[in-house]
């Protein structure tokens, strides 16, 4: 398993030595989804962190009607967790699934602390990326509270340049908070004009 992606992404922020960086990979492990497959389901304890080499995770909660409501894809390069069962080991209100073949390494919790304890660089990215998914989930809140439906489908189109194309209009209008019919219809309105 080539983990270039996971050294890459956090040599952006930190530098780990060639020892601290071997000592994370001889931990992170390697899983296969197939698409619909879940990573992780509502009811669960989500015990891993996991970051995307390959593919598309996204994570959701199903009302009581059924309706899924998306708050997150991952793509390559980025992670994905329900921090609220990771943190407290109460029951996910998320389920994590593949939107298509996907590849992903995680850590296991205990791994995970143990790597923040002993490679001080690697606890400041994770503090760093941290920090940037609270500010990301405060705008994508005021966007969802001030923003018309077309600014919400810019900014989604602006986070995720590569999904636009590939995921079904469905998810889309999921995460911008509108159903499949109108989505398809304002975007065919702005096609018109």
């Amino acid at each position: 398993m080539d983990n270039s992606l996971l050294l890459n992404s956090i040599a952006k922020y930190v530098t780990l030595d060639e020892s601290e960086q071997a000592h994370l990979l001889s931990v992170v492990q390697h899983k296969k989804a197939k698409r619909k497959q879940f990573i992780l389901e509502e009811g669960d304890i989500s015990s891993r962190i996991v970051f995307v080499t390959s593919g598309c995770l996204r994570s959701y909660a199903v009302d009581k009607n059924g309706t899924e409501h998306v708050l997150q894809f991952a793509p390559a390069g980025w992670w994905i967790v329900d921090m609220r069962s990771y943190v407290t080991a109460e029951p996910a209100r998320l389920n994590i699934d593949a939107i298509e073949d996907s590849e992903y390494l995680f850590f296991n919790k205990p791994d995970f602390e143990e790597l923040n304890l002993t490679i001080p660089g690697f606890e400041r990215f994770n503090r760093i990326i941290g920090q940037n998914a609270i500010a990301t989930f405060q705008h994508r809140q005021i966007d969802n509270a001030i923003f018309s439906a077309m600014e919400r489908y810019a900014n989604f189109c602006q986070l995720y340049p590569s999904l636009i194309k590939t995921l079904p209009q469905k998810q889309v209008a999921s995460y911008i908070g509108v159903t499949p019919e109108f989505l398809s219809k304002m975007l065919n309105t702005q096609i018109v004009k």
